[in-house]
């Protein structure tokens, strides 16, 4: 085939041999890429030689489409050296790209076909001019890079925009289907037409996402900020799930079904630490095993166990119902709670050892840890420990008295809640749950 190339590039216009100004402007030095069909399928046939990706295609593409598109470019490049209007062209070449990135055609395999084609014609050029014809060639090979970047542009611009097309498509299809599974409405046919499987069970993971230090910051844009922690995290989501996850997300927190015959328990506490590195703040997790069909109350359920995580100011990573069934409990209303609630309220005086209690339980107990946060010293800490236990009659040194002193907490927390809620005296709240 390079014979065959040799002696097309070889085959000068009969006017090329004169050194005259009118025979040059008669025969311009793109004229060896005039006979565009007969060369285009030259070139392709080298490409189906050549280039590994086209030479697995059928016989009816190469002949058609991809010849098609190889006289494109070899008409492109006339033109452009020509002076003419080659828009038309390329809307041409982006077309196509667009159906080849949907046919699965890595851009790779196209921008190296182009790249030979390229090659190929330029040695037509060089072989069909003189010693007198260097100085436009030179200008030629000028504007063939130009061209070059027109054609990798157009396949280029094309690709992006499927693939672009295709993650939207994809985003609403897992959109539509999680809303469908959260709300508990039939998800069967609108999951076959998005390529979706329903799995038979579900880890529900609910999520409170704090935000990135850079949105508060007033040299930059805040939402620009969130927008990129959010993007970070669904890639991150995308690639440990590989595409199996199905969420609702937004710069602060959601909801993420993940398939539980494809996600092992042990994976579950690698994704939360995964999502929290890729967002670059520490996320708080809390999940929820259950059958598809009870994915709504799951989902209520994993996010008032993330509300009362929040409210013990537990440490950030994933918390586990079973770990939090007590507490759990405790927020159900009901005369115990409203009564567990009221055993702090001698420290509402001392502000310093409601916050040291909470610190510390928060902390797992952790006196060290909880010095460290407060900014004082784990003797500070110790003291403070024992005189919420004289104000309460609860020791937390004890596991009794701690037993106590956490659920007063967990109480606490939901009985003011429910106080600004229906905006009535606190007093008033206890005595009407107690009767």
């Amino acid at each position: 085939m390079a014979k065959a190339m040799s002696t097309v590039g070889r085959t000068r216009h009969p006017l090329a041999a004169s050194g005259s100004a009118e025979t040059e402007a008669a025969a311009p030095i793109s004229f060896p890429l005039r006979d565009a069909r007969s060369l285009s399928a030259t070139l392709v046939a080298h490409f189906a030689e050549h280039v590994a990706r086209c030479g697995t295609l059928p016989g009816d593409a190469l002949r058609g489409e991809v010849t098609t598109v190889t006289r494109t470019c070899l008409e492109l490049a006339a033109g452009v050296l020509e002076g003419r209007d080659v828009s038309a062209k390329i809307e041409r070449l982006q077309r196509a790209g667009a159906d080849w990135a949907r046919e699965g055609i890595p851009i790779g395999t196209i921008h190296r076909a182009v790249h030979d084609g390229f090659a190929l014609g330029f040695d037509l050029i060089v072989d069909a001019t003189g010693p007198e014809d260097y100085a436009r060639l030179a200008v030629t090979a000028r504007r063939l890079f130009e061209v070059l970047a027109m054609v990798d542009s157009a396949f280029a611009v094309a690709y992006v925009r499927e693939h672009r097309a295709v993650v939207a498509e994809h985003h609403t299809a897992v959109h539509t289907v999680a809303s469908a599974l959260l709300a508990g409405h039939p998800t069967s046919t609108m999951a076959r037409a998005g390529g979706i499987e329903i799995d038979e069970s579900y880890y529900i993971l609910a999520l409170s996402i704090p935000a990135h230090p850079g949105e508060s910051d007033p040299r930059v844009d805040g939402e620009v900020v969130a927008r990129r922690k959010l993007r970070r995290i669904q890639s991150e989501l995308a690639s440990r799930c590989e595409g199996r996850a199905l969420s609702l997300l937004s710069a602060d927190g959601g909801t993420v079904l993940l398939p539980a015959g494809a996600t092992t328990v042990a994976q579950l506490d690698e994704l939360v630490a995964g999502l929290s590195t890729a967002a670059q703040v520490s996320i708080t997790a809390t999940v929820i095993h259950a059958e598809t069909q009870r994915i709504p109350d799951a989902a209520d359920q994993a996010h008032e166990l993330l509300d009362m995580v929040h409210r013990l100011e537990c440490a950030p990573g994933l918390h586990r119902f079973d770990e939090l069934a007590m507490e759990y409990q405790l927020t159900r209303p009901g005369p115990g709670r409203e009564y567990l609630g009221t055993l702090l309220d001698p420290l509402d005086e001392y502000p310093e050892l409601l916050e040291t209690l909470r610190r510390h339980i928060g902390n797992d107990l952790s006196r060290r840890h909880t010095a460290r946060l407060l900014g004082v010293h784990t003797n500070t800490v110790d003291n403070r420990l024992k005189r919420i236990g004289q104000l309460t009659g609860f020791d937390p040194a004890q596991p009794s008295g701690l037993w106590y002193l956490r659920s007063a907490l967990v109480a606490r927390s939901y009985r003011k809640a429910e106080r600004v809620r229906i905006g009535r005296p606190e007093h008033m709240v206890a005595s009407s749950a107690m009767r």
